[in-house]
C-alpha cells in the first residue's frame, strides 16, 4: 500500500487554518495530526514548507467535449488540465454529440472517463421536451443531476414546454440544475441587432443580446417551479445583480432546495474587457457590468450564492475569431482555476476559509458526493498543495488544454499550484504530470 506523508502544511480545512501533517495510505486520508512521525521507509515524505494543504477543488460544470466534439477538447485532456489547476474532480454537461439525453449514451461518457480521466468524475443527464421517462430511470446514488437548458446555449437541448418543464421538475429522481435564459428574450434582442450590424455585431453588445432581462426572466421562472414541486433545485452561473435576489442566506446550506453557483468568469472579469479580450471572453450568461461582478461576488461571501466553478467550456480559437454570430461562446477555465481564486485572497476580497468552502466542501454537500471535499481521515486523499508566493505568468506554452490558449494569456498569477493528489495518487507535481493513474466515479449518497 502506497504510502505518503505531507509534513509542515498550513491545513485548510472546515473554516480553519492549522499547521500540522497528513498521511496517506493507499486512496485514503489516514490521520491528519499537528505532528506525525514517519512510519516506516516506505512512507514517501513531501515537505510542503509551510504551502496551503487544502482539499482538492471540485467543479461542478465542465464541458470537456467528448463525444463528438475532441477537436475542441477531450476528457483526457482536460482532466489533465484541470488537475494542474487544482481540481480533482469534476461535474461535466451532457451537449455533447451525441447529446447524453439517455442512459445508455451517459453510460458511454462515464466509460471513457473511465479510461482516461485522470480526475475524478461526474456526468450530468441531459433533459429535452420529451425524455422525462428516461430521466425517471435515473439512479441518484450514481449520477449528480438533470441538467435542463432553460437557454438553448450550445447545442441543440434547449427545453422550452411549460409542460416538460413542470414534468421534470416535479418528476426527476435527480437535482434538477438549470442553464437560466430566456431564450424568446434572447432572439428578439438578437434580430433586432442583426439588423443593424449583420453579422459583424460587436462583441460589446453581447451582454445586450443575452441579456440581464433574459437571465432574470428564467431564472425567477426556475426559482417558481422550484418552489411550486419543492424541487431540488440548483442554477448556474448567475450573472446579474438581480438574480443574486432570489437566493436565502437564512437557513444552512444542508437545508437548503435552491442554491446557485457562480463562475470564475464572472467574478473577474466585467463588460470593459471584451474591448482587450473579445470574443474569447464570450460566454453565456454574458459577462456583464461592473456592478454586476460586485453583486455576484457580495452574494458569495454572504452565502445566498453557494459554489464557485469554471463553465470550461474550450472551442479552438479559430472558432473564437469568428464574426460575432458565429463566434461560440465559452472558453477554457480549470487549469487557471485555483490560481485565479489565490488572487482574490491574495487581495484580502476573499478568505482561504472560503475560497475551500465554496470551490470544495460546498459542492460536495449540496450534490451529496461521498467521502469528497473534505479534509477528514478516512476519506479519499484528492489534495492540493499550493505555494502563495510563487508567481508565474499564463503563456501559450504552459496551457494544457487542448485548445492551446486561455482568457488569462499574459496574467502573472502570484500563487502556483505544486502538488495534486487523486485517490492518494500524486497526479501533479510541479508542472509535469504524473501518468498512469485514473479517478474514479464520483457516487452520491442520496
Amino acid at each position: 500500500m502506497k504510502k505518503i506523508l505531507i509534513k509542515n502544511a498550513r491545513i485548510v480545512n472546515e473554516g480553519s487554518v492549522t499547521e500540522g501533517d497528513l498521511y496517506i495510505e493507499g486512496e485514503r486520508i489516514a490521520r491528519i495530526d499537528n505532528h506525525i512521525s514517519q512510519k516506516d521507509n516506505n512512507t514517501q515524505i513531501i515537505d510542503a514548507a509551510g504551502r496551503y494543504l487544502l482539499p482538492g477543488l471540485i467543479d461542478d460544470q465542465v464541458h470537456f467535449r467528448e463525444p463528438g466534439l475532441t477537436h475542441k477538447a477531450n476528457i483526457g485532456t482536460e482532466s489533465r488540465a484541470a488537475v494542474a489547476g487544482g481540481i480533482t474532480s469534476y461535474i461535466e454537461q451532457p451537449n455533447t454529440v451525441p447529446p447524453a439525453v439517455t442512459l445508455e449514451l451517459l453510460e458511454d461518457k462515464y466509460n471513457i472517463a473511465g479510461r482516461t480521466s485522470i480526475a475524478n468524475y461526474g456526468f450530468n443527464l441531459g433533459a429535452t421536451n420529451d425524455n422525462i421517462d428516461e430521466l425517471q430511470k435515473a439512479d441518484s446514488r450514481r449520477i449528480p443531476g438533470t441538467k435542463v437548458f432553460m437557454g438553448s446555449s450550445t447545442g441543440n437541448m434547449l427545453v422550452d414546454e411549460e409542460k416538460a418543464l413542470e414534468n421534470i421538475f416535479s418528476k426527476s429522481p435527480l437535482p434538477v440544475i438549470t442553464h437560466c435564459e430566456d431564450e424568446k428574450t434572447i432572439r428578439e434582442n438578437l434580430q433586432r441587432y442583426m439588423a443593424e450590424y449583420g453579422d459583424a455585431i460587436p462583441v460589446q453588445l453581447h451582454p445586450e443580446i443575452r441579456s440581464r432581462e433574459a437571465c432574470y426572466l428564467s431564472s425567477s421562472r426556475a426559482v417558481n417551479l422550484a418552489k411550486k414541486y419543492d424541487t431540488r433545485l440548483h442554477i448556474y452561473h448567475i450573472s446579474t445583480a438581480e438574480e443574486t435576489e432570489l437566493f436565502t442566506n437564512k437557513i444552512p446550506l444542508q437545508e437548503k432546495r435552491i442554491t446557485a453557483e457562480a463562475c470564475i468568469h464572472h467574478l473577474w472579469f466585467n463588460d470593459q474587457d471584451y474591448n482587450e479580450k473579445g470574443t474569447l471572453i464570450k460566454w453565456n450568461p454574458a459577462v456583464k457590468k461592473e456592478d454586476d461582478r460586485k453583486a455576484i461576488f457580495k452574494a458569495l461571501l454572504d452565502d445566498r450564492i453557494d459554489v464557485i466553478a469554471t463553465d470550461h467550456a474550450p472551442h479552438t480559437l479559430e472558432e473564437k475569431q469568428n464574426p460575432y454570430t458565429s463566434a461560440p461562446s465559452g472558453g477554457p477555465l480549470v487549469q487557471h482555476a485555483l490560481p485565479a481564486l489565490m488572487e482574490f485572497v491574495r487581495d484580502e476580497e476573499m478568505s482561504i476559509e472560503t475560497l475551500v468552502q465554496k470551490a470544495c466542501h460546498n459542492p460536495a454537500i449540496l450534490f451529496n458526493i461521498e467521502e469528497r471535499g473534505f479534509l477528514r481521515e478516512g476519506f479519499f486523499a484528492d489534495i492540493v498543495l499550493v505555494d502563495a508566493a510563487r508567481p508565474w505568468t499564463v503563456t501559450k506554452e504552459n496551457i494544457l488544454s487542448k485548445c492551446g490558449w486561455s482568457p488569462f494569456e499574459g496574467t502573472t498569477f502570484r500563487s502556483r499550484v505544486t502538488h495534486t493528489f487523486v485517490n492518494g495518487n500524486l497526479v501533479y507535481d510541479h508542472g509535469k504530470i504524473i501518468e498512469g493513474f485514473t479517478g474514479k466515479r464520483m457516487t452520491f449518497d442520496r
